[in-house]
């Protein structure tokens, strides 16, 4: 499901499928981009910051043009212990690894990985940023 802010509509609640990941787009470019994701993060259950959230930055081939403060960003990823992942949707082989490395992180949010939880996963991802 593609929504540009949170909280969702209710009306359709019952024939919405599992949500297993919430990948938050932030354009680097738009510094509402920052703040509908910053309004849209007090709409999301506790529970998903516990690996089944992450936030995508886009535009980062164009430093030159950012409103964004990457401190901001990286403050994001931190304060709800979620991974940023920087992309550059205008290239086309970062734009495919980008979308592979999504889909591999859903299939483990979902559960059809064998041995490897949410949880355990962005633990991974975390101590692998911090080193």
């Amino acid at each position: 499901h593609l929504a540009t802010s949170l909280p969702l509509p209710s009306e359709r609640d019952h024939l919405r499928p599992r949500i297993d990941l919430i990948a938050f787009m932030i354009d680097i470019k738009s510094k509402y981009s920052l703040k509908n994701v910053e309004a849209s993060l007090a709409h999301v259950d506790a529970s998903f910051f516990l690996g089944k959230v992450c936030f995508l930055v886009t535009g980062v081939g164009r430093v030159n043009y950012c409103s964004v403060e990457m401190n901001a960003i990286w403050k994001l990823g931190e304060v709800y212990c979620s991974p940023v992942l920087f992309c550059e949707l205008e290239l086309e082989g970062i734009r495919v690894a980008t979308a592979q490395r999504l889909l591999r992180m859903l299939q483990i949010c979902a559960g059809h990985i064998p041995g490897v939880s949410a949880l355990s996963f962005g633990s991974l991802l975390r101590n692998s940023a911090d080193d």
